[in-house]
């Protein structure tokens, strides 16, 4: 890869893999994208950046050829709790957006296209315990409906057209720099912002509720490492289970009381226990680990001290 497209920049992940990848591959060869948000001075100043809509093709097209790119990544999403409160959008973004990167791609012979996925491809079916590679996709929530019809376009492409697409699911994502946008684990990022500015939080999901959760260090190595991972060796290719930890809400709040002990917690579950509800608590993530050699290296409480630590400087600095 020479030239990256970075669809999304401005989200989660998609800001935090910008920076990373330019650290890597040079900042004049990823171009980053947002649809309208402004990007943070950071990454606005780091490379180029266009705004777009990733739904239009033709300016999909203008950009791929303005920059010469030869990899897209499609961070671009209606995450899983916004989409159950916007159906079609979630439609919208995610398919359309989508099929116009996987066309674009295959009618300019890119080296490569990674589209994530997400646990949201599971349902109340899947086996929740370990849950496997090859297993029952039913998924209760249009943003779960999508990720697997995009699993699946990627297999397509790969096997129909030799294009070489790959994907992980990720589970939830917890950050101390950019903010989650709308998904059902945004708990897990908020409860640390809460602890360090008022030492008590109110969550959206019952106590017991236990996810599979990954720290941001560990999702950019996971995402880089599959992108530059042998295609040749890879025997699955658009949704990969890849695991680093799994809590419930009450163990993290656990975690967070051994450096805040006065943090407070109260339980009143909304709309988005259900979607919570219907995803794994863990998953079997052999694969990952066996063909390219996926391995995380943060657990709760490693995560939990850089997460207070970090929010905590800039709650002294009154950036939060």
């Amino acid at each position: 890869m020479k030239k990256i497209l970075i669809i999304g920049s401005v989200g989660q992940i998609g800001s935090e893999l910008t920076l990373e990848l330019r650290k890597i591959y040079g900042n004049d060869n990823v171009v980053a994208t947002g649809r309208k948000t402004k990007p943070s001075e950071k990454l606005l100043n780091s490379g180029p950046f266009e705004f777009f809509d990733t739904t239009g093709k033709e300016k999909l097209i203008e950009i791929c050829k303005k920059y010469k790119i030869d990899a897209i990544v499609n961070m671009a999403a209606i995450l899983s709790a916004t989409g159950e409160e916007k159906p079609m959008l979630a439609w919208h973004v995610n398919m359309n957006g989508l099929i116009s990167v996987l066309e674009v791609a295959r009618e300019m012979n890119m080296e490569q296209v990674l589209v994530p996925s997400s646990i949201a491809v599971f349902g109340p079916e899947t086996p929740v315990d370990n849950t496997p590679q090859e297993t029952i996709l039913r998924p209760t929530t249009m943003y779960g409906v999508t990720k697997v019809a995009g699993e699946l376009l990627g297999d397509y492409y790969v096997r129909r057209f030799g294009l070489d697409v790959r994907g992980l699911r990720y589970p939830g994502i917890i950050s101390n720099e950019t903010l989650p946008g709308g998904g059902t684990t945004d708990y897990a990022v908020a409860i640390y912002y809460e602890a360090i500015k008022h030492k008590k939080y109110t969550c959206f999901v019952k106590e017991d509720t236990r996810l599979p959760m990954m720290y941001m260090p560990d999702c950019l190595k996971a995402t880089i490492d599959l992108m530059q991972a042998d295609f040749s060796k890879l025997k699955h290719h658009s949704d990969f289970n890849v695991g680093a930890m799994s809590f419930t809400v009450g163990e993290l709040a656990d975690s967070i009381k051994k450096y805040i002990p006065d943090f407070e917690i109260k339980y009143e579950p909304d709309f988005r226990q259900a979607i919570a509800d219907s995803w794994p608590n863990s998953v079997d993530d052999s694969a990952a680990r066996e063909e390219w050699g996926w391995k995380p290296s943060y657990d709760l409480d490693s995560m939990t001290q850089d997460m207070l630590k970090v929010i905590g400087e800039k709650h002294k600095k009154g950036l939060i």
